[in-house]
């Protein structure tokens, strides 16, 4: 789903299950906080889904941000609002997500790689909000943010591909890898940590990585990601810590919501210091494959 006027430009992603029985229950992905979160108020009544989330939405105080959906086929569209808060309305619209049966198992010939960064500037970029300053710059062959940097998005689109990247997050730092623009691979500086959903390695919020990976803070890492149709592996210094894993949909970072399509790479600078210094993508091609 996508609300044209949201601020961050990102798109939502919302499950339902059990309409018409005593189990009705849900899970979204656009609340404030952006996690995956269950859905604590939910409903369905005259056609109308409601659901609601209490959160700061606005100056630190807690407030009810209520949504209001209507389904017709294979559409959603609907309001959000916050309680005394007017100035936040937004309008929103979102299809089905569609069924992608590619996988690992088929057949997949590398294409030409793709460098994304070419250690001079940033011409293969553009800024993910328009009108804020994109607060990134290239040094010692690296390209490097600055706190509440913008998130950088790749002009090119990609369907199935590989993703070698190289990057240095600093000490408490955050950042993560958009794939398509829809699926966060998380970038966390948490080395010798417990993992979880959110640790360096995870498919954000979704996919609890199988180990701690890292390397200390300001250490060069390498990413090594494969993403064929929903199905996901992530290869963090070497460590497989995500195998050939479903994605089963958007996650906070997303931007381009339409999973049938191919979708650029982004970049997440909005939270902490970060460094690339390099990004190749290298498509992959089988037959019957979506055009990169």
């Amino acid at each position: 789903m996508k609300a044209p006027k949201e601020p961050r430009n990102r798109a939502w992603w919302l499950e339902v299950t059990g309409a018409g029985t005593p189990k009705l229950k849900g899970r979204f992905v656009g609340a404030a906080g952006g996690d995956m979160n269950d859905i604590p108020e939910l409903s369905i009544s005259k056609g109308e889904l409601k659901f609601v989330f209490e959160r700061a939405y606005k100056g630190g105080v807690n407030a009810k941000g209520i949504w209001r959906a209507h389904v017709a086929g294979d559409k959603i569209s609907g309001t959000f609002d916050v309680e005394g808060a007017p100035e936040l309305h937004l309008d929103f619209a979102g299809n089905r997500a569609p069924l992608l049966k590619e996988n690992h198992k088929g057949k997949h010939n590398l294409s030409t790689p793709v460098a994304l960064f070419n250690g001079k500037d940033l011409s293969n970029w553009q800024p993910l909000v328009k009108g804020k300053p994109l607060g990134w710059e290239v040094k010692d062959g690296a390209m490097a943010n600055v706190k509440g940097a913008n998130n950088l998005v790749s002009d090119q689109k990609f369907w199935n591909f590989t993703l070698h990247a190289e990057f240095k997050v600093g000490h408490d730092s955050n950042s993560g890898i958009g794939l398509r623009g829809r699926y966060e691979v998380q970038i966390l500086e948490d080395y010798g940590k417990e993992q979880d959903s959110h640790s360096n390695g995870a498919l954000y919020s979704r996919i609890k990585p199988a180990m701690n990976a890292s390397k200390p803070a300001g250490e060069w890492q390498t990413y090594d990601l494969t993403l064929i149709g929903r199905e996901v592996t992530i290869v963090l210094n070497g460590k497989t810590t995500v195998d050939r894993r479903e994605i089963e949909g958007l996650t906070a970072m997303a931007s381009d919501p339409d999973e049938s399509a191919p979708g650029p790479i982004v970049i997440q600078g909005d939270h902490g210091p970060v460094e690339f210094r390099k990004l190749v993508v290298t498509p992959l091609i089988s037959p019957g494959s979506r055009p990169k």
